[in-house]
């Protein structure tokens, strides 16, 4: 079996994320879904639209995000789709808050290890294909995030990221963070959610990931730490387990950067590469990679 292509650069800028999708040699079709991050209020190391606005003025894609489970300015849809304009996505682009408005679509997981369905914003359902720009950086709950989280808490509905949160038990965003699940379970459920977007768009998505701004702190933290590492570069891929192994792998290797042990803490102390183990057991996606290193 051909192993997974990983492209990677060390060069970040707008115009690199358009060339590194074209090295996947994909065109997707029809309506195209561009998964991005819109950024907490008060968040400092989100990446701003007019990073992202060269790739999604190349696909003719519609950004489109969805509400969170937690308290604050993305809670909520009329919240949301205000702090969308404040940061100058909907200025600048096409964007459908895919949960503005119930009920939630449901995609069936019937091999998953935690969750037995995925519920994500309806509107996704309207889309032909889908692209995930991912924001490679640490997280407070899941260790690390990045391709994997876009897929699944980042297309999830507010009850959606409840049931991963809490194991598959709590639909309810208020009570779901008492019924946490596992440093296990947790990242299973990830894998689970992923998974069901994933083979939803399955041969009509693909995947650019920016290694930059590496706080170990996620984008939907409103009182995120600096970035504690140097920047890596881009990577694309069609393969997001291989993509996130690839953005880890990086950050083993920097070895020489003093904010890498901060990094790996967080990671390893949340179990986040389980989240990529979990998904590669599913099979949707291999750890096994060829990285292919562009100048």
């Amino acid at each position: 079996m051909a192993k997974s292509k990983v492209y990677f650069t060390k060069k970040l800028s707008p115009e690199t994320v358009v060339e590194m999708y074209g090295r996947l040699g994909i065109s997707l079709p029809g309506k195209v879904a561009v998964k991005v991050h819109s950024g907490e209020e008060g968040n400092q190391n989100y990446l701003k639209p007019a990073f992202m606005k060269p790739m999604v003025e190349y696909v003719h894609g519609t950004v489109v995000e969805t509400n969170t489970a937690y308290g604050g300015a993305r809670s909520t849809s009329e919240g949301h789709l205000k702090l969308l304009r404040s940061h100058g996505w909907s200025e600048v682009f096409d964007v459908d808050l895919l949960d503005e408005t119930g009920p939630d679509a449901v995609l069936e997981i019937p091999n998953g290890k935690v969750l037995k369905r995925a519920l994500v914003g309806k509107d996704l359902l309207k889309y032909d294909s889908m692209l995930v720009l991912a924001h490679f950086k640490g997280h407070p709950m899941g260790g690390y995030g990045g391709a994997l989280k876009q897929l699944s808490i980042g297309c999830a509905s507010s009850a959606g990221k409840a049931l991963i949160h809490s194991g598959g038990t709590d639909l309810n965003p208020g009570t779901c963070w008492k019924n946490h699940a596992s440093k296990t379970a947790f990242p299973e459920a990830m894998a689970d959610a992923a998974m069901a977007v994933y083979k939803h768009f399955e041969g009509k998505i693909a995947f650019v990931s920016m290694m930059c701004n590496l706080s170990v702190d996620c984008d939907c933290c409103e009182d995120a730490e600096d970035p504690c590492m140097a920047d890596i570069g881009t990577l694309s891929s069609l393969d997001p387990v291989a993509l996130d192994k690839a953005c880890m792998d990086l950050i083993d290797a920097a070895v020489d950067d003093p904010g890498q042990k901060h990094f790996l803490e967080r990671v390893e102390s949340r179990n986040g590469r389980h989240t990529i183990e979990a998904a590669e057991a599913l099979g949707y996606g291999s750890t096994d990679y060829e990285l292919i290193c562009v100048d």
